[in-house]
Order: C-alpha cells, then sequence, then structure tokens
C-alpha cells in the first residue's frame, strides 16, 4: 500500500499513485509604521497542501472503481484520514479537488489511461458523529 485516503487504498495497481507533492505556509500580518518596513507578527500556521498524482489503466489492471470511491468522498465534503504506505499518519485532509484526464479512448469512450490528480489540504478531524459515520464506511 501507498497511501490509504478514506476508504481509498491507493496501491500500486490498480489505484496508484506516482508522485506526491507538499507545500506548507506560516501567515504573518504586516503591521504598517511610518518610514520602515513594516514589522510581521506570526499569526500561525497557513495552509498545508498534498498533491497526489497518479494513472490508472482500467482496461488493463482496473481501478476506475476507485475513482468512483473518491469522487463520493470529494462530494460528501467530510475531511478523510491520510495515512502514508510506512504507517505515517499524515492527518486529517480535506479533498480540494479532483482532476482525471482520460487518453486513448476506445469505443465506448472509456479511457485505456487515466491521469489522475488529488488536491487535499489539511483540515481539523471531524466531530465525534462524523467520525463514527466515516468509520462505519469503512467497515462496510
Amino acid at each position: 500500500m501507498l497511501y490509504l485516503l478514506g476508504a481509498l487504498k491507493i496501491e500500486v495497481a490498480p489505484f496508484n499513485v506516482h508522485d506526491v507533492s507538499e507545500s506548507g505556509a506560516t501567515d504573518f500580518a504586516a503591521k504598517a509604521v511610518v518610514g520602515a518596513e513594516p514589522p510581521l507578527e506570526y499569526v500561525g500556521e497557513g495552509a498545508n497542501e498534498i498533491t497526489l498524482n497518479g494513472r490508472l489503466f482500467p482496461a488493463a489492471l482496473g481501478g476506475g472503481s476507485g475513482l468512483t470511491i473518491l469522487n463520493a468522498m470529494r462530494t460528501s465534503g467530510r475531511p478523510q484520514f491520510l495515512m502514508r504506505g510506512d504507517g505515517r499518519p499524515l492527518g486529517w485532509q480535506a479533498i480540494l479537488s479532483t482532476d482525471a484526464r482520460s487518453e486513448y479512448l476506445d469505443g465506448r469512450g472509456v479511457g485505456q489511461r487515466i491521469d489522475v490528480s488529488i488536491k487535499l489540504r489539511r483540515a481539523s478531524a471531524p466531530s465525534a458523529g462524523v467520525f463514527f459515520s466515516l468509520m462505519q464506511g469503512l467497515l462496510r
């Protein structure tokens, strides 16, 4: 397993990720002063984002159902727990966007190669009720 995002298991096949980018930010408030560079006041962590990019070969290896799961998680608006394959927890993440680009369409219009990008942003842990419903979904 490479990553586990909520109920979506990201492996080498069928649903995979071949590159990951992480970005973090720190927020500062600028204080205007006369005749000098404005001093900056630290106000906390900013946006911390992770982008997972992968490639699916649905006809050869499967993985199309993973796209369905991914889009259902995104439209739910609920944060999902992300864990890296070595067991390192990456915390609760909101799925900001998913992009899928299909190439080599077959006669039915289904892509034989689908490039997928998942953009995540760190989020706070869900409430106890939401957490329980997420865990129920994983057990089904």
